[in-house]
């Protein structure tokens, strides 16, 4: 009997081939389905043995965390060997400045507009100022339920990834 419930080995014991033993560190993230494939990433960047220390060595409460990042870096350093997921990292700080440059484009935009729009006595007395925020506005990560598939996890990752890969930016100079 595997160690998923009675429902076969693990993903990580079906690649491997081996039999899933009650207790096995890599069962409750990797389910017997899409499982597989995410631990094969995983076994071709790190290892089996490595990825299985790492795990011993971390709090449990913090495992499911550690198995996505695993998982994350692994693939993204199948598609790109060479830079892995710093690549995906400098695409979203390369959109984050363009978005800041594009805000602050509108927000001049906007101030202009308003002078603009206000009687000449008024925009003696009180000056339109445009305030920008440097500091960028990234949506944060929420912290990932701590359900024992990290399938779930993972694809929700993958599908906020290809969302946020814009092929074009916005010039503010064009």
């Amino acid at each position: 009997m595997g160690a998923n419930n009675g429902s076969g080995p693990c993903g990580a014991c079906k690649f491997l081939r081996k039999k899933c033993v009650k207790g096995c560190i890599f069962a409750p993230y990797f389910d017997p389905d899409q499982g597989t494939a995410h631990f094969a990433a995983v076994h071709k960047v790190f290892g089996a043995s490595n990825a299985s220390k790492l795990l011993l060595h971390i709090p449990a409460h913090k495992r499911l965390d550690a198995v996505v990042t695993l998982c994350y870096e692994a693939l993204a350093r199948v598609r790109d060997p060479v830079y892995g997921c710093v690549g995906h990292v400098f695409t979203l700080q390369q959109q984050v400045l363009n978005l800041q440059a594009e805000l602050a484009y509108v927000q001049a935009h906007i101030s202009t507009l308003q002078r603009l729009s206000q009687p000449p006595s008024q925009c003696a007395q009180n000056p339109a100022q445009t305030t920008i925020n440097s500091s960028s506005q990234v949506p944060s990560f929420t912290k990932l339920a701590s359900n024992s598939n990290i399938s779930t996890h993972f694809d929700q990752l993958q599908v906020q990834q290809a969302s946020t890969e814009m092929t074009g930016f916005y010039d503010p100079s064009e």
